[in-house]
C-alpha cells in the first residue's frame, strides 16, 4: 500500500485581512506525481510556501513522512528532503552552470573563494550527470545569465536535484518555457520520478501538461479546495469549468 509521505490537514493562512488558504487538506503519495491547480489568486503557492516552511501557518497540520514540520524552518525542511523549485528562476547569473550545481550542495553554503578549490571528484561527476540529464551539458561553462528562460528553468531544476530530495515541489516549472521544450521538461520530470523516485508535487496551468503527467489533482479556488480526484475526474468536474472560465 502507497504511503502518504506529504499529509496536510486543515491548513489555514492569512496576510492581514487576506485569507489566502482556509482548511485546506491534501495528501501526496510516496513516489507519485501529484498536482495543484486553480486560477490565479487561488492560494496555490501560498501552500507551497507553509509546506516548505517560508511561512508559519495559522491553523492546521502538516506532516513529511509522518513528522509535524509546520514549526520548522525552511533549512530544516530541506535538510529532511522537502525543497521546491519557484515560478522565477533562483540561480547566480554570473556563475557558470557547474558552478550552480556545486554551490547547490547544502554543506557547500561557505565562501566563494575555497568552494570551487575543494569540490570533490564525486560531486563534480554529479554535476555534470545531472547537467547531461536536463539537456544543459553543452553549456556547462556558459554563465548561468547567457542561458535562455527555459534552459535557466532546468538549470534549476539540476540544481534540485543535485541536493537528491525525497520530494520536489515544482511552482509552474512550464511557465515563460519556449512550446519546443516543454515536452523534454515533461519527459524529464517523469524520469526523475520514475528512475530517480522523486515524488513530485507540481504546480501548473497548462492543463494539457498536468493532465498528462499526475496522478492526483487537487484544484483550490478562492483560498479553498474546490475539487480533488484523477485527471479524467478533474476534466469533466463542472466546479472546475466554472472555475477557469470565471477567471478569464
Amino acid at each position: 500500500m502507497t504511503q502518504n509521505v506529504i499529509e496536510v490537514n486543515g491548513v489555514s493562512k492569512a496576510f492581514g485581512g487576506v485569507q489566502a488558504n482556509k482548511d485546506i487538506s491534501l495528501t501526496v503519495p510516496d513516489g507519485k506525481i501529484t498536482g495543484l491547480i486553480g486560477p490565479n489568486g487561488s492560494g496555490k503557492t501560498t501552500l507551497f510556501n507553509s509546506i516548505v516552511g517560508y511561512h508559519p501557518i495559522d491553523e492546521g497540520s502538516i506532516r513529511f513522512e509522518g513528522r509535524e514540520i509546520s514549526k520548522l524552518r525552511v533549512q530544516q525542511i530541506a535538510r529532511l528532503g522537502l525543497l521546491r523549485t519557484f515560478q522565477q528562476t533562483r540561480i547566480f547569473k554570473n556563475m557558470n552552470c557547474v558552478e550552480n550545481m556545486l554551490i547547490a550542495v547544502p554543506h557547500r553554503k561557505m565562501t566563494m573563494l575555497d568552494m570551487f578549490d575543494r569540490a570533490n571528484p564525486e560531486e563534480m561527476e554529479r554535476a555534470e550527470m545531472l547537467l547531461e540529464f536536463v539537456g544543459l551539458y553543452s553549456k556547462r561553462k556558459l554563465t548561468a545569465g547567457s542561458l535562455s528562460f527555459g534552459q535557466q528553468k532546468l538549470l534549476e531544476f539540476a540544481m534540485a536535484l543535485m541536493n537528491e530530495p525525497k520530494v520536489l515541489l515544482l511552482d509552474e516549472p512550464t511557465a515563460g518555457i519556449n512550446p519546443t521544450l516543454i515536452n523534454g521538461l515533461i519527459d524529464r520530470l517523469k524520469k526523475a520520478n520514475s528512475e530517480f523516485g522523486i515524488t513530485l508535487l507540481i504546480i501548473e496551468h497548462n492543463m494539457r501538461v498536468i493532465m498528462n503527467m499526475a496522478d492526483t489533482i487537487y484544484c483550490l479556488a478562492h483560498g479553498k479546495m474546490l475539487a480533488s480526484g484523477t485527471p479524467e475526474d478533474i476534466q469533466n468536474d463542472q466546479r472546475v469549468i466554472d472555475a477557469y472560465l470565471g477567471a478569464h
